[in-house]
């Protein structure tokens, strides 16, 4: 058996390579039709003209599908190997309600482009990077609530190391970012797709871009440390009957089916 047919592991899996595709292929395309520099343009300014923003769109919005079932399945691993510790249910609950408003965001980024609605494309990105770097820093804190006795302690310092990185790339992006948008580099700062070195703000562009390419980095390393983690799951669906017709009569006691969700494996 391969490692990703063990358990949900093809999901994490999935998700990266599915969300560094639509990345990819966008960025492709965008360059080829000469829509952006080729030099570290913004994620999203990769799927803000036509042709490439319906593949941007598209991608993404099935990208954040993935990041909502690898979440919810991660939620239901914590769950229930700590059925009665309440200070992990507490904090694997908010996990689980930022990771869902990080997916939101994506799904914003991706329909909602800068040119056309600003205030809902930086709405998304807030709440993609922002609930997802929270997200992110409340998995590490479980991890290091269940280590040593539910896993190592290497998986921990893995992803404290990646929240680290995470980290400094966020302060990096919302610093520079900050000072580009204020308003000194002149209002049509938003539309700008084409960048040159002897433009205002050139710098502070650039560190904002590679400090949001890093931070998607941080994200993908991420998610792959579950991988290993979601070998050992599996989900099923229950179908409860209540009745063996489906008129409007009394409802009699049927047999319950089960039905494996996703996966074989136990």
């Amino acid at each position: 058996m391969w490692w990703f047919q063990q358990g949900l592991s093809f999901l994490p899996s999935a998700l990266v390579i599915w969300t560094a595709a639509a990345f990819i292929f966008s960025y492709i395309t965008a360059i080829t039709l000469h829509h952006v520099d080729p030099v570290l343009p913004y994620i999203s300014d990769t799927g803000t003209v036509a042709p490439e923003k319906c593949l941007f769109g598209a991608m993404l919005n099935i990208a954040a599908v993935l990041c909502v079932a690898t979440i919810y399945v991660r939620y239901k691993q914590v769950h229930a190997l700590n059925p009665e510790e309440n200070r992990i249910i507490r904090l694997n609950k908010a996990g689980l309600v930022l990771g869902l408003l990080s997916c939101l965001g994506l799904s914003l980024v991706a329909n909602f482009q800068k040119t056309t609605f600003f205030a809902v494309h930086v709405c998304g990105a807030v709440l993609t990077f922002g609930m997802g770097s929270l997200y992110m820093f409340v998995q590490t804190i479980l991890s290091y609530q269940m280590q040593p006795k539910i896993h190592g302690k290497q998986v921990f310092w893995i992803r404290l190391l990646l929240v680290i990185w995470c980290g400094v790339s966020a302060f990096s992006m919302l610093t520079c970012s900050s000072l580009l948008y204020n308003g000194s580099f002149g209002a049509d700062i938003v539309q700008k797709l084409h960048w040159n070195p002897e433009d205002k703000g050139y710098v502070l562009h650039m560190i904002t871009t590679a400090a949001e390419w890093s931070m998607s980095l941080s994200f993908f390393g991420f998610f792959l440390t579950y991988i290993r983690d979601f070998q050992k799951i599996s989900l099923r669906v229950e179908a409860t009957l209540h009745g063996l017709t489906l008129y409007d009569t009394a409802p009699c006691p049927v047999n319950n089916e089960r039905t494996w969700l996703l996966s074989r494996d136990v």
